[in-house]
């Protein structure tokens, strides 16, 4: 089975589970609004670097690393969600449709974000007994790159601050869930965290850069959301730092180490050509706002 159709069949049990179809009455308007927050479903290249990971580590439980993937997935997923209210981004679109607040309302928004993050850590927590201590490391590590004090709580904390450390912010709120991911695929495979996470930091730092200067060269249409929103915000950004051809700069040297950071292992050179292949859809190709 593909990685994409592991990570859609994964996805889809944990909506079910938490819409609780089965379970007797439901609040209908929030079970819909759990699976429209999930759908379409992006790039989802989170769980894509988590699975990616653990195949290159051997892949040997892999209905963990779904867990895994998808408990990640649930968390970016909440973010989202969260973000786009009117509190933080005041988004109208998120993957070209309307945001969850603006299709459910507000209160149903936050709602539909906090039962994801359950969601998340249900997923987890539902291994089996024989990946209980794995399942458990996984909730701790989930836990760290979510909530405070470095997880993207604390990177959307920093956009409330007068001063904002810009790599501290860059890596709160983009990498700690990259992090995550490259450490989460890891464990779940049985390898230990640590190593990994370096390169998690490189390629959430490189995605969040990449994201600041497509924010800055592109159009509504393009994104499928709305642009200029760092400016529009106030937000930091690495445009705003170092200009679009410092930023530019910036992504190809944080690009350039991420693969010398992958740690040894069995499929470390698939796992480098992935590296490669993301490094050439994230570098912004020609400015299109008009």
């Amino acid at each position: 089975m593909d990685l994409s159709r592991r990570i859609d069949k994964a996805m889809s049990a944990a909506i079910a589970h938490a819409q609780g179809a089965d379970n007797g009455a439901t609040p209908g308007r929030l079970a819909a609004a759990l699976n429209y927050a999930v759908t379409p479903g992006g790039a989802r290249i989170r769980p894509t670097i988590c699975l990616s990971v653990a195949l290159a580590c051997g892949d040997d439980r892999p209905a963990l690393a779904d867990r895994a993937a998808i408990a990640l997935e649930l968390i970016h997923c909440a973010s989202l969600v969260h973000d786009d209210l009117p509190a933080f981004d005041n988004a109208d679109f998120r993957r070209g449709k309307p945001t969850v607040h603006l299709a459910y309302s507000e209160p149903l928004a936050v709602l539909t974000g906090d039962s994801l993050i359950i969601a998340a850590f249900d997923a987890l927590a539902g291994a089996p007994e024989a990946d209980a201590m794995r399942a458990l490391r996984l909730v701790r590590l989930l836990a760290h790159h979510t909530g405070m004090p470095h997880g993207i709580c604390a990177g959307q904390g920093w956009e409330s601050e007068s001063r904002v450390d810009l790599r501290a912010y860059h890596r709160s709120k983009t990498g700690a869930l990259f992090m995550a991911a490259t450490q989460m695929g890891a464990l779940a495979a049985g390898h230990e965290p640590e190593p990994w996470e370096e390169l998690g930091a490189r390629i959430g730092e490189a995605f969040q850069v990449a994201d600041d200067l497509r924010d800055a060269l592109y159009d509504e249409r393009a994104l499928g959301k709305p642009a200029g929103q760092d400016a529009v915000n106030a937000r930091p950004s690495a445009v705003e730092e170092l200009g679009v051809q410092g930023a530019i700069k910036r992504l190809q040297d944080i690009l350039s180490g991420a693969i010398a950071s992958i740690p040894s292992c069995p499929g470390e050179a698939q796992l480098a050509q992935l590296v490669r292949v993301y490094a050439e859809r994230m570098t912004p190709v020609a400015p299109v706002r008009v």
